[in-house]
């Protein structure tokens, strides 16, 4: 797929086929956060990728919009080291944007959805994926190949009109 189709084929998936991914491919959306900008090149984060079904099934409790990592073929959790500060934390959570969209974007290029979620409890986030003290459980994305329909450039996006959120050179 081409990156501009890839780009507006892009959807939250929340609900997948039983299909596995192929490790290669997890592989690829993970180095694509991996390439991704960030902050004077800091790369703060850190990606666990799960494909255990009973670990999945218990990370779709650590948020209450996780549920449909339990039914995802795998997920990528992105952490970062507890922030030194509120501009840290700020500059961090960008990053972890940055990559997420960089991740989406290369599974859809793959015929592969994502379908994001925040974390809430922390203490079973970590204790789930073995992540230690000092770091935080930013994001889980599902991934996994959509059960209702495959991912093609959609002509209409549900999205405000274009011409109400783009201004040039001034509100």
């Amino acid at each position: 797929m081409e990156t501009w189709d890839a780009i507006r084929a892009r959807r939250n998936v929340r609900t997948y086929r039983q299909d596995p991914v192929a490790d290669g491919d997890l592989d690829r959306i993970a180095e694509a956060g991996w390439r991704a900008p960030s902050a004077s090149n800091r790369q703060h984060w850190d990606f666990v990728v799960v494909t255990d079904p009973s670990q999945l099934q218990e990370l779709s409790t650590v948020w209450r919009g996780a549920g449909h990592i339990a039914n995802a073929a795998a997920a990528i959790a992105l952490v970062v080291p507890e922030p030194a500060d509120e501009r840290t934390e700020l500059v961090d959570q960008y990053d972890l944007g940055q990559a997420t969209m960089a991740m989406a974007i290369a599974a859809t290029d793959l015929g592969i959805g994502t379908g994001h979620s925040a974390v809430g409890d922390q203490e079973k986030a970590r204790a789930i994926l073995g992540v230690p003290e000092g770091y935080v459980v930013s994001y889980l994305l599902g991934v996994g190949y959509p059960a209702d329909r495959p991912l093609k450039p959609l002509l209409k996006p549900a999205r405000r009109p274009f011409e109400e959120v783009v201004h040039h050179g001034r509100w």
